[in-house]
């Protein structure tokens, strides 16, 4: 999910409402190409968030379509349920388990698939929710409080080294060596169990940071993206959404920090671009590899979209199309 916002909110009484927009909503609904006979296709929307795109999908979509979507947090979950669209599944879950997803409904392959990575606005808002350094709140930062280990749990057991590794490779944290030295000092005092606590002991273990930019921010991403399995989820999603896609389907993925894009952006070359044999070798022009993907576009914020939404800024979405067997255009 991005650090975005819905831009179409629903209000339910057992779910906290959250001001939020999504991030590149009708640049990413273009991108699926929902004209013809493909507003009959199917469809994935791999983290429903607060279901800006798949609103705006569905109502591109004819009425033999579907849209299956998928989230991990149980307030997404409960926003999904009140579509009373036919056409529309919501799977509670992560997109990086599509593959099974479909098997289980029979589904061999799709027209397209559409993931927005990263954090929802609503998580970060919420201080109950631990994401955020800014708002006091329980250390938990999982997206699906259901399942796996809160951020406090990680961090009174894990190892000095471990700490600093992630730390490092997550949050691209130049000063990972003496957070993790830190927080392991401060855990054997007492637990580390808020955010305001995680976001002083970082404050006091680094020296300098980027102005504007809050000492905790590195780290509170890094925590994040290894309780979650981010990275991990994303890799596995990337080769499930190649397999899924027919020839002529259309691959979109926002991408809102470094880490993801570079994934991303390194997975479709690598279906893009094929390396050729010597070319005095006597093979045959049809019989040369070939292509697996087009890429399509690489898609910024507008201005205006960044003015009326900071936590847009970093997004970048890549767009990409899969060929057929052959190579060329469908």
């Amino acid at each position: 999910m991005s650090p975005s916002e819905a831009r179409f909110t629903m209000t339910t009484t057992s779910v906290p409402e959250f001001q939020h927009r999504t991030v590149l909503l009708d640049e990413a609904v273009d991108a699926l190409d929902l004209a013809g006979a493909r507003a009959n296709g199917i469809y994935i929307d791999g983290t429903f968030g607060r279901g800006g795109h798949s609103r705006l999908i569905l109502s591109r979509l004819g009425p033999e379509a579907r849209l299956i979507a998928f989230d991990k947090d149980l307030q997404a979950i409960a926003n999904a349920e009140t579509i009373g669209d036919k056409r529309f599944t919501i799977v509670h879950d992560s997109f990086a388990t599509m593959a099974d997803a479909l098997a289980e409904r029979g589904i061999p392959a799709v027209d397209g698939i559409l993931l927005d990575l990263g954090i929802s606005s609503p998580q970060v808002d919420d201080a109950a929710r631990g994401f955020s350094f800014r708002n006091d709140g329980p250390l938990d930062m999982r997206m699906d409080t259901t399942r796996g280990i809160s951020a406090a749990e990680w961090l009174a057991t894990e190892s000095e080294k471990t700490l600093e590794k992630v730390i490092r490779d997550y949050g691209e944290e130049r000063f990972a060596f003496q957070i993790a030295k830190a927080i392991v000092a401060r855990r054997a005092v007492e637990p580390i169990s808020s955010t305001r606590q995680l976001a002083g002991i970082v404050a006091g273990a680094v020296k300098t940071r980027e102005k504007g930019k809050d000492p905790a921010t590195r780290t509170f991403q890094a925590i994040r993206i290894f309780v979650n399995k981010e990275l991990e989820d994303l890799e596995s999603a990337l080769s499930q959404a190649f397999d899924a896609l027919k020839p002529g389907g259309i691959l979109a993925i926002i991408s809102f920090h470094s880490l993801e894009d570079r994934m991303v952006k390194q997975f479709l070359a690598s279906k893009a671009k094929v390396e050729q044999p010597d070319r005095r070798l006597p093979i045959r022009a049809v019989d040369l590899p070939q292509p697996e993907l087009k890429l399509l576009a690489r898609i910024k914020p507008s201005d205006k979209e960044v003015d009326e939404n900071p936590r847009a800024r970093s997004a970048v979405m890549r767009v990409a199309m899969r060929l057929p067997p052959a190579g060329g255009l469908p």
